[in-house]
């Protein structure tokens, strides 16, 4: 099949074994930090916990409706953008800057900014040329700890929306958002990133704050070898779903991923908090198979997507044969340490989960090889997706199928013992619906205005596909690149930044909104005509909707660029 080799399988199933193996029980253990449960860290990490929650006069037992909890993830945010965007704008006179990196300007601040504070991680510049150490670590890597822990705080938020009881006094509190947020960064990706930073560093990521090195070529010329607090932004970029890398390569280069280990750690470190998450929802709700359930159907459509860029890799251009090579295998952009396979699956990984980061150029891949991380991203980041973000978009699209079910059969929709009511209905359309509306109208407007077709390097499909890939890894909160784009324009900046806002808040605040509105509802008993949403059955019309959704809306943009270079590229 598409000349996937043994080995590929034997690659592709250990990684899925590993990643399964991790996942449960990290995912039981964040079920308790999120419960605001003792665990095995609580005896040291316990006591400092409670110093944060009374320096920041933080009462976790505090509960707010999810106005509330929403405004204090906006305010959160719009202090982080803020903080951010005049950190960037002064770099040149902050401290850690050895290289003398020059300030930002404003439209580029702006879009890092928002970038980061939406867990998007789009970089339109060179980090190595563009940031100082200041910069990398006290402004974007804070960020890459603090925008993941909001995605797993709206996600503990809907999972109490949806699991807690009610009796006749009804109420819609969701929880303490600023006591959700400390739990989330001290117990969960602290801990984790300190374990990923010194496996990264033993494998050779570096670590310091040097200046720039200079050696000698054999040609006998000067060469800067960029350096920096590498492993440290590497581990958090991973576990966060971030994927901005340190370097302009990002993990493409030696000193951010630089053996087959570090890359297979890495890999692991992109899916297994989505991954772990999805057991984490099973064991809050008290229902572990609903956990196993969306796990079953993010693996069912995450493992075919990425053995068919495998394949689409593997057998590369079939022209290549008849010119005499060996094989018609596409390693153009991959890096020889990795190869195809490992390539393609982080490929996959890294658009299936809203990480972003590369060790290969999508640019590079085959048309229908490329095709594979587009569509993932435009499935609205739920199989496995971001951190906390992706079961929060993955739930959203739980709630329209069990009401497309039940208006299959005539029956009142019903999830977890909740009545899925108009309400949540409309919240969950805008949360599916907007980001792909603004998926088209930014590629439309990209495409129709000279400011948009000045930063088009390629012409024909390629060109199309390079503008329809940035638009929805930024409305989809993504942040990797299809290259040959000139991103770091104002035109660009602006667009792929206001994209990356439409995209996180437009699906975060409805998801607020239908916690609050299944928290203030009682909880109703499980008859004959309640749905059951843990068998195959309702697994398979879940993944139907979900690749309905993308496919039907997306179909004739992807019939303009991808599937177009394939059928020229199959032409000669």
């Amino acid at each position: 099949m598409f000349g996937i080799t043994v080995n590929s399988w034997l690659q592709l199933g250990l990684y899925m074994c590993a990643l399964t193996a991790l996942a449960v029980p990290l995912g039981a253990f964040m079920a308790r930090v999120l419960s605001g449960e003792r665990h095995f860290l609580s005896p040291v990490l316990g006591p400092i916990e409670r110093l944060m929650f009374a320096l920041c006069g933080v009462r976790p037992d505090e509960e707010s409706n999810w106005k509330g909890y929403a405004l204090g993830v906006i305010s959160f945010s719009l202090a982080g953008f803020l903080l951010l965007f005049v950190l960037l704008m002064t770099q040149a006179w902050g401290p850690l800057n050895p290289q003398g990196m020059a300030n930002l300007t404003p439209d580029l601040a702006f879009n890092t900014a928002v970038s980061f504070v939406t867990n998007t991680n789009w970089q339109s510049y060179a980090g190595e040329t563009t940031m100082s150490y200041f910069s990398q670590m006290v402004g974007l890597t804070v960020q890459n700890f603090v925008s993941a822990a909001v995605g797993i705080a709206v996600l503990a938020a809907l999972i109490r929306g949806l699991s807690r009881q009610r009796d006749n006094m009804a109420t819609d509190k969701v929880g303490n958002f600023w006591a959700d947020m400390i739990r989330v960064n001290l117990n969960i990706l602290l801990p984790l990133a300190l374990i990923v930073t010194v496996a990264l560093a033993s494998q050779g990521v570096i670590q310091t704050f040097d200046a720039y090195a200079t050696a000698k070529t054999l040609e006998g010329t000067d060469q800067v070898i960029a350096l920096g607090p590498v492993a440290s932004q590497e581990a958090i970029k991973m576990l966060g779903t971030n994927g901005g890398g340190f370097f302009n390569t990002n993990s493409a280069h030696p000193f951010e991923n630089p053996t087959p280990l570090s890359n297979f750690i890495e890999m692991l470190s992109i899916l297994i908090i989505p991954a772990a998450l999805c057991f984490t929802f099973g064991r809050m709700v008290g229902d572990r198979k609903q956990g196993v359930a969306i796990f079953a159907a993010m693996t069912l459509v995450f493992v075919p997507f990425t053995v068919a860029a495998i394949g689409f890799e593997q057998s590369g251009n079939p022209h290549l044969v008849a010119t005499g090579a060996d094989t018609a295998a596409n390693m153009e952009g991959k890096e020889t340490r990795f190869g195809i396979t490992n390539s393609a699956i982080w490929a996959a990984a890294t658009t299936a989960a809203s990480n972003g980061s590369v060790n290969a150029m999508h640019d590079s891949f085959t048309p229908l090889g490329g095709m594979v991380p587009m569509l993932l991203m435009k499935f609205g980041e739920v199989i496995y997706g971001g951190a906390g973000s992706g079961l929060y978009g993955m739930l959203v699209f739980v709630v329209l199928t069990v009401f497309i079910a039940g208006l299959m059969v005539g029956r009142t929709p019903e999830y977890l013992g909740k009545k899925i009511g108009a309400y949540e209905i409309k919240m969950a359309s805008i949360a599916v619906l907007l980001p792909c509306a603004f998926v088209l109208i930014a590629t439309a407007v990209a495409l129709l205005t000279p400011w948009g077709q000045a930063g088009i390097y390629n012409p024909g499909a390629q060109g199309f596909s390079e503008v329809l890939y940035a638009v929805t890894s930024a409305c989809n909160n993504n942040g990797s690149a299809f290259a040959g784009l000139s991103a770091n324009t104002p035109f660009y900046n602006t667009l792929l930044g206001v994209c990356m806002l439409f995209g996180r808040f437009f699906v975060l605040l409805p998801v607020l909104a239908i916690a609050g509105s299944l928290a203030a509802k009682k909880t109703v008993p499980v008859s004959a005509g309640t749905l059951p949403t843990h068998t195959p059955l309702f697994i398979g019309i879940l993944i139907g909707v979900i690749v309905l959704v993308g496919v039907l809306t997306y179909a004739p943009a992807l019939a303009l660029g991808p599937v177009v270079e394939h059928i020229l590229m199959i032409k000669g």
